[in-house]
């Protein structure tokens, strides 16, 4: 069986590079025709790609590893690649944090923490389950992640794109509830050691926070 990722994973790229590509100011507005010509982003393949994984979305239509990886090597081809890769996992976390149910993201906000974030970990596990085929769990006042299979490894030099799942955590965490810290990359594939892992600090905000 060919091996695929949900389709908001390649979406989020998309919109990445449109975003960080978007003109800025009344001063690049002036001109913006003459940057859809210059700005990958802004160009009409970008908006067709967004169109078309947007729909993936919507009818839930896995898209091949492989094509995701692909997008994710033409990404690191870029000179400020990482900033892509990092609003990409920010864009991944948000979308995902949105399909969350309006009841479910109150309680998670509005509990006191010894009862919301059991619910925000069984969340962010479910979430990066789907969306970046790794695992949550946690280790004392820390969480960490791990992805055996990561779609941008080897996307772009100096593995620059592993900030991508870095920012995703660091996002999605701080959405469902609580105090995020740095996000350590403390292990990676892309040095010999098997899989990627990130680690962050979580501790509680709000209600009987302790």
């Amino acid at each position: 069986m060919t091996a695929t990722v949900d389709p908001l994973l390649a979406l989020s790229l998309f919109e990445a590079v449109r975003a960080v590509d978007m003109p800025s100011g009344e001063y690049d507005a002036e001109y913006v025709h003459e940057l859809r010509n210059k700005r990958f982003g802004l160009s009409d393949t970008v908006s067709s790609q967004i169109r078309r994984f947007n729909e993936a979305v919507r009818r839930n239509q896995q898209t091949p590893f492989d094509e995701a990886v692909a997008l994710a090597t033409l990404v690191g081809r870029r000179p400020d690649a990482e900033a892509v890769f990092r609003e990409g996992g920010r864009i991944l976390a948000r979308r995902a944090y949105e399909m969350i149910s309006p009841l479910t993201r109150r309680l998670m906000l509005s509990l006191p923490s010894l009862l919301s974030r059991p619910i925000a970990l069984r969340r962010a596990r479910r979430i990066t389950r789907r969306y970046t085929g790794g695992a949550v769990r946690r280790v004392g006042a820390t969480l960490l992640l791990e992805v055996a299979h990561s779609v941008t490894l080897h996307a772009a030099p100096r593995l620059s794109g592993c900030t991508y799942y870095e920012s995703m955590l660091h996002e999605l965490m701080q959405l469902l509830g609580g105090n995020v810290g740095p996000v350590d990359h403390v292990r990676c594939a892309g040095r010999g050691e098997g899989v990627c892992q990130w680690r962050a600090e979580w501790r509680p905000v709000g209600p009987g926070a302790r």
